[in-house]
């Protein structure tokens, strides 16, 4: 009789415990997209997890959806266009990095278009061939960064046209990238 309560003794604690461990693992183990009453979940990895055990129409995850737009102030030294050599603002690049990363990851397989814009120093002609070699140094960059080409729509350039209208049409803030996901 004594061993049997003693059997008892462990077996509820253990099956406490697997209880309470398998609820904890479907609140909080798939990743920073969910709670405990989620059926979806969404990864640090952009992964989307649903449970299996509830309906299959569930709403879609939005976890770390790619933004429509990015508008990046990639400072280049002055007259150059090589990423990254000549990037001044090397942070930018972790941006850009990001970018590239949720891209990737993104299962609807993005298409997407780099438009380079400058100030408006220089001619109106060379001012738009500048911001085109500046957007296909990002383009193949993207490229470098295993991002597919097929997915890489041809670089473009608005040169000076475009210009912010809080900055001074010569300011170096002027000079930008816009990297936007094309509808297919």
């Amino acid at each position: 009789m004594i061993a049997v309560t003693f059997k008892r003794l462990i077996l509820i604690p253990a099956f406490v415990l697997l209880a309470v461990g398998a609820q904890f693992l479907n609140a909080s183990s798939f990743g920073h997209g969910g709670s405990a009453g989620s059926q979806t979940w969404t990864t640090s990895y952009a992964e989307c997890w649903q449970d299996p055990r509830t309906q299959s129409n569930l709403p879609p995850c939005k976890g770390n959806a790619v933004p429509d737009q990015l508008t990046l102030k990639l400072l280049f030294e002055f007259d150059k266009y090589v990423v990254p050599e000549t990037v001044v603002n090397r942070e930018v690049l972790r941006e850009i990095d990001n970018y590239i990363s949720q891209v990737k990851r993104s299962p609807a397989q993005e298409r997407v278009t780099i438009v380079g814009h400058t100030d408006a120093k220089g001619s109106e002609s060379y001012n738009m061939a500048l911001g085109m070699r500046r957007a296909n140094a990002v383009r193949d960059y993207f490229i470098a960064q295993g991002y597919p080409e097929n997915l890489l729509a041809p670089a473009q350039s608005r040169g000076e046209q475009d210009l912010l209208s809080n900055y001074s049409p010569d300011s170096v803030e002027q000079r930008r990238v816009v990297i936007t996901k094309i509808d297919r």
